[in-house]
């Protein structure tokens, strides 16, 4: 009738699926912040897209870690702009402006003075173009001062 310590210790025990979803969870979370630190590299260097990098780190926290996700979305360089995003508000115009312009300076300068490759020079510029037609199809989100304007 009662049960043996041996068999009280396995029901315990965590299972193979639960250890097995810990170590996944690890791994999202690990991913996710490989991604979070190539999205902060990515706003100084222009090739990588900051954007990508953030909503893969979001997916990845999302599914490894509530307290990871809710911190990335909660924080206050980032949160705002990938709530908005995400939910399809929209970028403000300035910050469009200011990511277009740093853009190119960064890509015409390196492709002017960094690189004699032609091929390069044209990758670089492409990649400018790409971003700044993505940037350009995202919708403008108005300022609440500016909507009570219209």
């Amino acid at each position: 009738m009662h049960e043996s310590l041996n068999e009280a210790d396995k029901r315990y025990q965590p299972s193979r699926f639960e250890q097995r979803g810990r170590v996944t969870r690890l791994l999202w979370s690990m991913a996710g912040t490989i991604a979070l630190a190539l999205g902060i590299i990515g706003i100084a260097i222009p090739i990588l897209p900051t954007t990508p990098f953030l909503l893969l780190a979001a997916a990845c926290y999302l599914r490894g870690s509530s307290r990871m996700y809710d911190w990335l979305v909660g924080n206050r360089w980032f949160g705002r702009y990938l709530l908005d995003y995400m939910e399809g508000r929209g970028i403000p115009m300035r910050t469009k402006v200011l990511t277009l312009v740093i853009l190119w300076f960064a890509i015409g300068f390196s492709a002017v003075f960094i690189t004699t490759n032609l091929v390069l020079r044209i990758m670089l510029l492409a990649i400018a173009a790409g971003v700044t037609i993505h940037l350009a199809r995202i919708k403008t989100r108005c300022h609440e001062s500016e909507k009570s304007l219209i």
